[in-house]
């Protein structure tokens, strides 16, 4: 990612986050129930649950709610059968949309997903047609506050961090899925507080949209997909200017 605009696109996934925090750890609760039930309830053992309790812990999720995620995992407690889906597509100005899913009724997402799709600008795509413009990564979102760049920089880099990249008060570090431990481990030793964290899938090249317009329709299909209740994430390759959203903010107030 490049320059200025990332981080005007962050700012308005974090924003949009903030509002919505209920939501956010009914889908961590998700993940932690699927990691746990697929290779158990001890973190130590499974990869997959010692990165989604480092992504509750991020959001300050209550122990309540993760022991209890657990737990319907294990089997220990009764919890729905999750399916793991994932949709392509791509939205307006040609930019690339996945879609990833856990629900426990795999017609009815596939339905209200293309449904949004169709009701708002985009079109699904044939799988393989847009996951290959993405990569899996390692990524943290920190407040630059709260980081020193300089004594953070090597021990990150020793630790597998591909990309540390600070702009508008908050620094976004990036690298391979397997560097996702060692770079928490630092973070956590440090004592820096992660705003965003996960193994998320990271453009190889991104969109621009510089339209006004055509920049909030995008926006307004992408939060669309985030609120779908199935939905885990959304990831996309738009790149929107800072002076594009400063527009679309203005228009919202």
């Amino acid at each position: 990612m490049s320059g200025h605009s990332k981080w005007a696109n962050i700012k308005h996934k974090k924003g949009a986050a903030d509002k919505k925090r209920g939501r956010i750890f009914s889908r961590i609760s998700k993940e932690i129930t699927v990691a746990a039930r697929g290779g158990g309830g001890e973190p130590n053992a499974n990869p997959r649950l010692r990165t989604a309790l480092t992504a509750a812990r991020a959001v300050n999720m209550p122990n309540a709610n993760i022991d209890r995620a657990i737990k319907k995992g294990t089997g220990e407690l009764d919890g729905e059968a999750f399916v793991e889906m994932s949709y392509e597509g791509f939205g307006h100005g040609g930019v690339a949309i996945l879609v990833e899913c856990l629900s426990d009724n795999k017609n009815r997402t596939a339905s209200e997903v293309r449904l949004l799709f169709d009701r708002n600008g985009g079109n699904l795509a044939a799988m393989g047609a847009v996951s290959r413009l993405f990569h899996r990564k390692s990524r943290f979102v920190v407040l630059e506050e709260n980081a020193d760049e300089e004594s953070l920089f090597d021990p990150l880099i020793d630790a597998g961090a591909e990309d540390i990249s600070a702009d508008d008060g908050m620094v976004e570090i990036l690298g391979p899925p397997e560097s996702f431990e060692p770079i928490a481990g630092i973070l956590e030793k440090n004592g820096i507080a992660v705003e965003e964290s996960g193994v998320v899938q990271h453009p190889e090249n991104l969109v621009s949209v510089d339209d006004v317009d055509m920049a909030g329709k995008l926006l307004s299909l992408l939060d669309k997909l985030e609120d779908q209740e199935d939905v885990q994430a959304v990831y996309s390759n738009v790149d929107i200017p800072d002076e594009v959203m400063k527009k679309l903010s203005e228009e919202d107030a």
